[in-house]
């Protein structure tokens, strides 16, 4: 994870706690989610984070798949009402470069039979 992922990811749970101390009814009422509860994806946005408060699943968020899905495809069809690091896809990892070839054992590779 590099230090700007980890910057948006603390600076998102923030955002969550800050909210979450509101209470999940009033949870949109928080200053801190106004510009993106009045946005173009401001109903989209309000059934995701609404359902992500709510969820009591082990995986937090993990039971409100529709309304983010929804959320990301007005977000796509809205790309300029966001800023780049919303509307971009994930980062693509660099493969890391190997130096070293790797060979099955000996005892795995199949033998070629003669020809009969």
């Amino acid at each position: 994870m590099t230090e700007n992922q980890s910057n948006e990811n603390s600076s998102l749970d923030s955002l969550i706690a800050e909210a979450a101390a509101y209470g999940d009814e009033k949870a949109l009422d928080c200053p801190c989610v106004a510009h993106l509860k009045s946005g173009l994806c401001g109903s989209q946005f309000s059934e995701a984070f609404v359902c992500f408060l709510k969820s009591t699943t082990e995986e937090k968020g993990s039971d409100c798949v529709h309304p983010f899905v929804a959320l990301q495809n007005c977000i796509n069809a809205n790309p300029d009402a966001f800023s780049k690091d919303v509307v971009e896809d994930d980062v693509v990892e660099e493969k890391a470069e190997s130096h070293y070839k790797l060979r099955p054992p000996l005892w795995s590779v199949e033998t070629k039979s003669p020809k009969e």
